[in-house]
């Protein structure tokens, strides 16, 4: 059984959706606000969080942004907002999707799935590298000349999409298909915000170059 915890003020979302996810393999759990969602994360062991974005107190980003600082457990965000704006600011901060309400509890399910199966360790601990910046799939670790850098969910499977067509450029508007994170609502521009932040962690323009008009390559270099 997955165990999931839920931070949401609506006590009848959790209502809603934990007899159905109950049916299909989730144990839910509810924290009503940000610092006890915190507390709970502290005490016990949970596979993934859904996360409300907007919530009295201390909202969703200010918990994740806590969440980000001490784990890397999966983040679902869940909004009412549907402006591309505010998914960036959730992406951007180290959440692994976002849903927006209103949705079904089948498309959630499907969507947590997608997420718990991106984060499992892959059988084998494939290794991907390429111009001194090396990925290993099973443990998610990327080491660029050598040194651990620290990359959010979605900027490990865009760098691993590249590091898969090293020295080819990947269309922009098919990196997130080649990423495996086409169930992401988020465009293009979307996409551009975070390869700027993945470039900046891989060390510059020498490591994935902008092909204007086209899409973005990771050079081959050494490997």
């Amino acid at each position: 059984m997955v165990r999931v915890l839920l931070i949401d003020d609506d006590a009848r979302l959790f209502e809603l959706l934990s007899g159905y996810l109950t049916q299909n393999g989730v144990d839910l759990e509810h924290a009503r606000d940000g610092a006890t969602g915190l507390r709970a994360l502290g005490e016990e062991t949970h596979d993934a969080v859904l996360l409300d974005g907007m919530m009295p107190g201390m909202d969703g980003l200010e918990v994740l942004r806590r969440i980000r600082e001490r784990s890397a457990i999966p983040v679902l965000m869940l909004t009412a907002r549907g402006d591309e704006a505010d998914r960036v600011v959730g992406l951007e901060l180290g959440a692994d999707d976002y849903i927006s309400k209103p949705f079904s509890s089948r498309e959630l399910l499907a969507r947590l799935r997608a997420v718990l199966r991106r984060m499992a360790p892959l059988v084998g601990s494939e290794r991907l590298s390429a111009n001194g910046v090396v990925a290993e799939l099973g443990t998610r670790e990327v080491r660029v000349e050598g040194e651990l850098v620290e990359l959010t969910g979605l900027e490990f499977d865009l760098l691993v999409a590249l590091l898969r067509r090293a020295g080819r450029v990947v269309p922009r508007a098919a990196l997130l298909r080649e990423a495996g994170r086409d169930d992401t609502s988020v465009g293009e521009r979307t996409v551009d915000v975070h390869v700027s932040k993945l470039r900046k962690k891989l060390g510059g323009h020498d490591k994935i170059k902008t092909v204007r008009g086209v899409g973005y390559v990771l050079g081959r270099g050494e490997g």
